[in-house]
């Protein structure tokens, strides 16, 4: 969801600049191959995102989207995290962003309760804490929240990012 935010934003960014043409480059291969119609939307809590930017798409006369891998793309993805905690009622400008770089990684993310009353990680920290999954869960579902939970870890009750130099 971030990163479809994050891309929103560009694109407000973009038509409030009278833009005509993009080019869009993305490390988020699930939103760009969504965008593109080449993959399905499985998520549908995305699916109101990837419908806001189809609709945004049709102010541009000429837009792609161009995937580039994460790790060509770190500060980018910075970037991303900022934004999407960011918030912008009613204006047609972004207050300037400072940015400091630290020696360690920090993760913190403002995500508000979604439709089913639970933020978007729920099922993740769920089956961190009890190693189970839902009990509605199909076999794609567990396989998805299996591979998820690989790339998280909870320390304090607080659910973070892995990197490759964090253990939990």
């Amino acid at each position: 969801m971030v990163e479809y935010e994050a891309c929103i934003l560009g694109l407000n960014l973009a038509v409030d600049m009278n833009v005509e043409e993009l080019l869009v480059i993305g490390d988020s291969d699930l939103l760009v191959h969504q965008v593109k119609g080449e993959w399905a939307m499985k998520n549908t809590k995305i699916l109101p995102y990837l419908h806001h930017v189809q609709e945004m798409r049709k102010r541009f006369t000429k837009i792609e989207f161009w995937h580039i891998p994460r790790i060509q793309n770190e500060f980018a993805d910075a970037l991303v995290t900022q934004s999407s905690m960011i918030q912008h009622p009613d204006k047609i400008f972004i207050d300037p962003i400072s940015l400091r770089i630290h020696n360690q990684s920090a993760y913190c993310a403002h995500v508000e309760v979604e439709i089913d009353g639970n933020p978007w990680f729920h099922d993740i920290k769920e089956y961190l804490a009890k190693e189970e999954y839902p009990e509605q869960a199909n076999h794609t579902q567990k396989r998805t929240l299996w591979r998820l939970s690989n790339h998280f870890g909870e320390s304090g009750g607080i659910l973070y990012r892995r990197t490759p130099d964090q253990d939990y």
